[in-house]
This record gives C-alpha cells, sequence and structure tokens, in this order.
C-alpha cells in the first residue's frame, strides 16, 4: 500500500494535469516524483490566498498544522513574506514546462532558482545525462536550495545575478522573475533550438510568459503563452519600457507577437573583469549593454509588422 504523502503527491500531480491540461507524461510524473516540502521549510506554512482572509491587504493564511500533505495543493507558499517571495503556483509552472518541451539529455540554466523546487522538476526532465544549473542571487535562499538539491547529482546552485553573469552555451533558460526585456546575454546563449522562457512584465509586475526560440543564428521565434505576475528581476528592468510595455500589454495581451528580433550596434567598451558561471569564463567587456543592442519581438498580421520589444531602449506598442 502506498504511502499517504506518496498518494497525496500522486493525487496532486494528477489535479495539476487537470488544471493546466498538461499533456506530456513525463512532466507529471516529474511532479509526482519531487517532494515539495524540503524546498518550503517546515511548517506550518504560510499559504498566500487570492481572497482577503481578515482584512483588505491580508492575504497569508497559516496551516493549522505540520502535516506535509497540506503542501500538496495548488497554492503559494510563503519562502519570505516580507519581500513576497513565494514558492510559484503550480499549475501555471506545469503548463509551462508543459509547453518547453525539455528532453532527456538537454542542459537548462534556472535564474532566480529561489529554494529550487522548480530546478529540480528541471533536473527529473533533464534526466541523470542532462545538467541543469541554478543561479539565485539571494545568499540565503541559494544555500537553501545547494542544500535540498543535493540528491540530484546533475544540479548545481551558483550565488549570481542572473542578469550580468556570463553563461554557458545551453539548450532551455527559465526565468522564475519578471523582466522588462530579454537580456542580450540570455540570448548569446541559447544553443540553436534553446528556448528561452521568461516573464515579461511591466512595473506592476504583471505581464504575460514569453517563450523564445532560437531557430538559427541571428533568427528567434517568439510568443506570449498566458499572463503571469511575478515579483521583479532585479538587472533586468527598465522603467520607461515598463511604462510602454503595460500600454501594450492594455491594447492586445501580446496576442499577436511571432518573433523576435535583433540588432547589433556599438559594442560597450573594454572595461571590469571576467565573470564565470558553470565554468564557462567570458569577460565582461564581450557583453553588450542593453543602449547597444536592439531587440525587437515582431508582429505579423496580414502580410505587415508591428513591433513590441526595444530599439535604442524604446518600447514601440505591437
Amino acid at each position: 500500500m502506498a504511502h499517504p504523502l506518496e498518494k497525496a503527491r500522486h493525487w496532486y500531480a494528477e489535479e495539476l494535469r487537470f488544471t493546466a491540461s498538461v499533456h506530456s507524461r513525463t512532466v507529471i510524473q516529474a511532479f509526482s516524483t519531487v517532494p515539495r516540502e524540503p524546498f518550503v521549510g517546515r511548517g506550518p506554512w504560510r499559504i498566500k490566498s487570492p481572497f482577503w482572509r481578515i482584512a483588505p491587504g491580508e492575504q497569508y493564511w497559516t496551516t493549522e498544522d505540520a502535516d506535509p500533505r497540506h503542501v500538496y495543493h495548488d497554492v503559494l507558499i510563503a519562502l519570505d513574506e516580507a519581500r513576497g517571495i513565494n514558492n510559484g503556483q503550480q499549475s501555471l509552472w506545469a503548463g509551462l514546462f508543459d509547453e518547453l518541451g525539455i528532453t532527456a539529455g538537454e542542459r537548462a540554466l534556472h535564474l532566480g532558482c529561489g529554494t529550487g523546487y522548480y530546478t529540480a522538476i528541471a533536473a527529473e526532465l533533464v534526466g541523470p545525462n542532462g545538467r541543469v544549473t541554478g543561479i539565485e542571487i539571494d545568499p540565503e535562499l541559494a544555500e537553501r536550495a545547494r542544500a535540498v538539491l543535493m540528491r540530484w547529482p546533475q544540479v548545481s546552485v551558483v550565488n549570481a545575478d542572473g542578469s550580468s553573469a556570463s553563461l554557458d552555451p545551453t539548450d532551455v533558460i527559465i526565468a522564475s522573475a519578471g523582466a522588462t526585456h530579454p537580456l542580450p546575454g540570455w540570448l548569446d546563449a541559447l544553443n540553436q533550438g534553446g528556448r528561452l522562457l521568461m516573464p515579461m512584465t511591466a512595473g506592476n509586475q504583471w505581464g504575460g510568459m514569453l517563450l523564445v526560440t532560437r531557430q538559427a543564428a541571428n533568427a528567434y521565434a517568439a510568443g506570449f503563452l498566458r499572463p503571469a505576475g511575478f515579483i521583479e528581476f532585479s538587472g533586468a528592468r527598465d522603467p520607461k519600457i515598463g511604462r510602454r510595455l503595460a500600454a501594450a500589454f492594455r491594447r492586445d495581451r501580446g496576442v499577436p507577437v511571432q518573433s523576435l528580433r535583433r540588432a547589433r550596434m556599438n559594442r560597450m567598451r573594454r572595461a571590469g573583469s571576467p565573470v564565470t558561471v558553470g565554468g564557462y569564463r567570458r569577460p565582461a567587456w564581450a557583453r553588450l549593454n542593453r543602449q547597444a543592442e536592439c531587440i525587437r519581438a515582431l508582429a505579423r498580421t496580414r502580410g505587415s509588422e508591428r513591433t513590441i520589444g526595444l530599439s535604442d531602449r524604446r518600447l514601440f506598442g505591437w
């Protein structure tokens, strides 16, 4: 007979399959396999509710005890309530992993990995012959992730700033915090066929999950998968872009976007020291700054082009 906790995890995964309309059995198996409780700390847990419980603005409530079966529901669990850092919504991520299509043996990079729960899901998907690197800017969260993820030998965790660190070539990049635009370094790190999944969010922390696929050296398919809200990605935000992005989302939620275009301009002056992540060493001066990189996500409708994205730090409506 299955252990009660294993049964709870199984039914939790099945509920995610139904709620998020997940088609990949490997994704469901990953959610059924990875224990969530080590990643959210000891209970009782603080649960974030979309409904006010006591007074306006009171969004968290506490589980009645520390029974680990409590964490196997589609709810946000506080990792740092004061800063609004939570273990992300499982139905959202189950659906995103389903569309991302991670396969065995791939290399993946998780930016803003937090305590590592979704890093572990990615590790299950790449399997023992793949590789996952988690990058977390908060040293305490990075240490927690490193300790729990030791059971997955294909995973390493680095305490670094994911907006400025040089990156190994990789097949998949997952960002777990909201940026106003894809950073050049992220796009540069993608192998051909590589995918970047990131929340592209405005100043109110809301926007859409953008999936970018590198089809050739300078050709990228792009599209918004679904609306989402995330805390901000430090170093990957521009207030002016955020305001224009908010206006663009109000118009059509990004539905027409089909591709992303980059236009190289001048490189940075030689300055700074090398930054290393995952053993790949690249001098800091070789990175393009955001002013020197034009990034445009194009929407094509009835033979015409409309633009969303960046050009000299200006956002155009799509």
